[in-house]
């Protein structure tokens, strides 16, 4: 099964696709949008949706995964990462893909052994179980986002 993970964020939204088979795991594609700081949030909306439908269309996941809102240091930041969670699963949506929706502590929990694991680990483990660099962070977020879907998909 083909997995995309979502890591949603109005500056910078990762996404990663994996492969989960009986040959285990296996890495397709990462990298993040990150759309102009300088354009108004509308037209940043629609440049993570038209990035990750073709994100879609390129590498073809047959299911999604996309991070919950856990916190936000304002209510302002937390609608607009809603915002941006939103346009990932409305991308997914009209794409006809399922998507699952999971706590941060859960994608740490699935990648590293433990919920209260820190950005570092997951990233080392995700390079670790998929024997690649993720492009940045984001995207290193996304790919654990789909190896912990991955978990209930294999």
């Amino acid at each position: 099964m083909r997995i995309l993970g979502i890591d949603p964020g109005l500056r910078s939204t990762g996404w990663g696709v994996i492969q989960c088979d009986n040959f285990g795991l296996q890495h397709i594609a990462n990298g993040s949008i990150q759309p102009r700081s300088t354009l108004p949030d509308a037209d940043r909306l629609q440049a993570i949706f038209e990035g990750l439908h073709d994100v879609i269309f390129q590498c073809r996941p047959e299911q999604a995964a996309i991070e919950q809102i856990f916190v936000a240091k304002s209510a302002g930041s937390a609608l607009r990462l809603g915002m941006a969670r939103g346009v990932g699963l409305l991308a997914c949506g009209v794409n006809g893909i399922v998507v699952e929706e999971i706590s941060a502590r859960a994608v740490k929990k699935a990648v590293a052994g433990t919920g209260a694991a820190d950005k570092k680990q997951v990233q080392d483990m995700v390079n670790r179980l998929l024997s690649v660099s993720a492009k940045n962070a984001d995207a290193a977020d996304a790919l654990a986002i789909a190896i912990a879907t991955s978990n209930d998909a294999g």
